[in-house]
């Protein structure tokens, strides 16, 4: 896993200053975000996120052009960890709606918390499923009052926080039998549009909501208590607790994009890296890292005369230097969705693949 060798190129670090026009992870306008699927899939224009006090270094940019296979197992395929038909309310249904009028919508997020433990946001049936380590499911979380539900995060101590950015305009906290421990509103300091919440982030026992792919803005506690200062910290926290990361779009068309890193302990700037896909950049759809902090990036990439594909990329934490990739297929269902992978502690992704029968939960890891 994750130890093959890719060819790397330096260049000078006047390339850094592309970044400045960077696109943000997977960024939307407010009316985008009906239109298509997944808050880290469809890049438009804003700032690169400012990486910290310090200005960054000139640490120079990789690039790397991703030669990347299939991601599943030895035997040539993913493991399926767990699957359901479309329908009712049973555990191992999963509700899909196609009205007439408004966009179609499947199990909008997927988590993982560090039991192993599968969390499915199946807001068409009001609900969050959890899966177990083994497969089966094993209980259900009722929502409250979140009609447009789009994301949920699992905390260290099992309690689940849902957004919903436009009906409740809220973060619902449950803990692990379902009883609801508290609501935070997502309007104040720092949120004024809420419909520009790019995700739900949990750290210790601090809830965070990420603004428009930049900041992540403090609201609250995992007890479901608001936040008095609702201070930012510059990027999503890694899971080793070391950083703080985001990634972007430098130029779609050519393949360019970047990955930012900032020490926690210091907010210094520890890297800036850039990665060249073999084809255009569709979308970012997947930024975050396992328990050892190496960072797993999913990007959907249109490669000339072979279309669509996945790319995960896996970096090391402390430098950025890619360490192992892989080739995922692409959902091409109509349904919205909004968060599609889950990293694992222990390393490798949940990737939700939808088909007219079902969805099916499989996993992958860079090879």
């Amino acid at each position: 896993m994750r130890n093959k060798v890719i060819p790397l190129a330096f260049l000078g670090a006047a390339i850094l200053a592309g970044l400045v026009v960077a696109r943000g992870c997977g960024g939307k306008n407010q009316g985008e975000v009906a239109a298509q699927n997944g808050a880290d899939k469809a890049a438009t224009a804003a700032p690169a996120p400012r990486p910290g006090p310090a200005a960054p270094a000139a640490s120079g940019a990789i690039v790397i052009t991703v030669d990347a296979g299939p991601g599943g197992d030895a035997a040539g395929g993913p493991e399926v960890v767990f699957s359901a038909t479309w329908g009712g309310s049973r555990m191992d249904q999963l509700g899909r709606a196609r009205p007439q009028e408004g966009n179609p919508e499947a199990p909008m997020a997927v988590t993982v918390d560090g039991k192993g433990r599968m969390f499915v946001l199946d807001q068409v049936n009001g609900r969050v499923v959890r899966v177990g380590a083994d497969g089966k499911p094993e209980g259900i979380i009722p929502l409250k009052q979140q009609e447009s539900a789009q994301d949920l995060a699992v905390a260290d101590d099992g309690s689940a926080a849902v957004l919903d950015r436009f009906s409740s305009k809220s973060v619902v906290l449950y803990d692990e039998k379902g009883n609801v421990r508290g609501e935070i509103p997502l309007e104040g300091e720092g949120i004024e549009e809420t419909g520009l919440v790019s995700g739900i982030f949990t750290d210790g026992k601090d809830v965070y909501v990420e603004k428009e792919h930049g900041p992540l803005v403090r609201i609250g506690t995992t007890d479901g208590q608001p936040s008095p200062d609702r201070g930012e910290i510059p990027g999503r926290p890694t899971r080793d607790g070391l950083s703080f990361i985001n990634a972007g779009i430098i130029d779609a068309n050519a393949g360019r994009m970047y990955v930012n890193s900032i020490e926690r302990a210091t907010m210094q700037h520890r890297f800036t890296r850039e990665l060249r896909q073999t084809g255009e950049i569709r979308g970012i759809h997947l930024l975050d890292t396992d328990k050892t902090g190496t960072i797993y990036l999913a990007t959907q990439v249109e490669r000339p005369n072979e279309g669509e594909v996945l790319v995960l990329t896996c970096l090391e934490p402390l430098k950025g230097v890619p360490v192992g990739s892989a080739a995922l297929p692409v959902n091409t269902m109509p349904e919205e969705t909004f968060r599609d992978l889950a990293v694992l502690d222990e390393g490798g992704v949940i990737y939700s693949l939808r088909t007219e029968a079902g969805v099916s939960y499989q996993k992958y890891d860079c090879q």
